[in-house]
């Protein structure tokens, strides 16, 4: 399943935030596939925690090579020494038998879940152990591709806002008339708000 960039949705979001139009018309967005499989998805978000993203992904790649498969069971059935010698912290591996446990005794069916909507998977997830709101907007972008997420508790996301709008701060009440403003297209706003951040607007250059 992709996330699919279109021409059509960049139009519209212009339509809707013509303060888009100078980024839209300067930064290459490319569609991309998303994990699909929320479990495995789940657990690469929870290991990547306070990590920079080349260190998460050297850790996920041990952890994949130790599990073969990123299954529920697979993580259940992996031993402590197993995952701390991949460099998880034994916090994180808490927080993975958690999640692997709730899969298996089906309290937390993944499947199920990710029919649906974006609130209900929201609530959900943050029933799971060392699973924030924020993760599971993540995981709502990267994992199902869904349309609509823009993340307040998202720092890039945020300072993307501030940089485009000018502003010199942003309150929760500020960030909500944006999120109604960007709606429906609330993830490509989030993609292109996090190129801002990192690369500014093309007017300051």
């Amino acid at each position: 399943m992709k996330f699919k960039v279109t021409s059509g949705d960049k139009a519209a979001l212009c339509r809707q935030a013509p303060e888009f139009a100078p980024a839209v018309a300067a930064i290459k967005l490319e569609s991309f596939e998303c994990e699909g499989d929320m479990f495995r998805a789940l657990v690469w978000s929870v290991i990547s925690q306070q990590l920079s993203g080349r260190v998460a992904q050297v850790l996920c790649d041990r952890v994949e090579t130790l599990l073969g498969k990123v299954t529920p069971e697979a993580v259940s059935g992996a031993t402590f020494e197993g995952l701390r010698g991949c460099g998880i912290s034994a916090r994180k591996i808490e927080y993975l038998k958690g999640i692997a446990a709730a899969a298996m005794d089906d309290s937390m069916n993944f499947e199920r879940l990710a029919s649906l909507p974006d609130t209900e998977i929201i609530s959900e997830l943050v029933k799971l152990k060392g699973v924030g709101v924020w993760t599971a907007e993540m995981l709502l972008i990267f994992a199902l591709g869904r349309k609509d997420i823009l993340s307040f508790r998202d720092l890039g996301i945020r300072s993307g806002i501030m940089r485009l709008h000018k502003l010199d701060r942003l309150t929760e009440d500020d960030f909500e008339f944006y999120r109604r403003r960007y709606s429906p297209y609330g993830t490509l706003a989030s993609l292109y708000l996090w190129r801002i951040k990192d690369d500014g607007l093309p007017s300051e250059e």
